[in-house]
């Protein structure tokens, strides 16, 4: 194991030993993953007959938010202590097509790969790598699925500006933001046919600082739908998705 991915899964570790739990089922925090499961359903074609892996599954919050809506959720992990934690919710919530092993990917073929605030997590070599893994783990017609933030994001450089020990708080020493042009470049690279799309401009920094307040993070949600539609605001959205699709329907 290199040393970024040492320090991240120690990170992980401490995050998925209460934070994490408690912060997640916040109802901001909650309404943030619950249009995330939209946006992937709708994103991906994603339907009843569909298998979806999802790589840095965490502790399985969307991933058991999506799973009423697929025929299976594979989710893997690194952390043990969020493998479990995800084993547990999926096992006290009745949750029969979600299963969540430790590890950085899993055997067989995929619909749908997904992969939520994961990529920024990656040292570069790991995510140059990553294309053709994925590449290699969809189906014909398959679709991989990401949301990491931005490099230019406004929220980020507030954030740092005005918060900078709560920004801390949500940071592993080694993530990073991330150019979305040239991380999309890396999938077309490998022979996905890939675009990209901003997911939010203030919404999700909102659910963040404010886990509690689900009106607040609707309110912001609903602003982020008129600001994205301005190309020049669009540049400077918090959070992008990446939609590469493995050959044809």
């Amino acid at each position: 194991m290199n040393r970024v991915l040492e320090r991240e899964l120690a990170y992980h570790e401490k995050l998925y030993s209460g934070f994490a739990q408690s912060h997640f089922a916040r109802p901001a925090v909650r309404a943030l993953r619950q249009h995330m499961v939209g946006r992937i359903l709708s994103l991906t074609g994603a339907g009843p007959q569909s298998r979806v892996l999802s790589l840095g599954c965490g502790i399985g919050d969307t991933e058991l938010l999506l799973a009423p809506h697929v025929a299976e959720v594979v989710g893997v992990d690194l952390s043990p202590s969020a493998v479990r934690q995800a084993q547990e919710d999926a096992a006290s919530l009745g949750i029969a097509n979600a299963r969540f092993q430790q590890g950085s990917t899993a055997a067989g073929r995929f619909d749908v790969v997904m992969a939520i605030f994961f990529l920024h997590h990656l040292a570069d070599g790991d995510l140059a790598d990553l294309p053709k893994a994925v590449k290699a783990l969809l189906a014909t017609g398959g679709v991989f699925y990401s949301l990491d933030p931005s490099r230019r994001r406004a929220s980020g450089a507030l954030g740092r500006l005005l918060v900078p020990g709560l920004m801390k708080r949500y940071q592993s020493p080694d993530e990073r933001e991330l150019e979305p042009e040239s991380t999309a470049a890396l999938f077309r690279e490998a022979g996905l046919d890939t675009r990209v799309k901003m997911y939010d401009f203030g919404s999700s920094p909102l659910a963040g600082l404010f886990p509690g307040w689900r009106a607040g993070y609707r309110m912001a949600r609903r602003l982020d739908n008129v600001i994205l539609r301005a190309p020049f605001l669009r540049r400077l959205g918090s959070n992008f998705e990446l939609i590469a699709r493995y050959g044809m329907l």
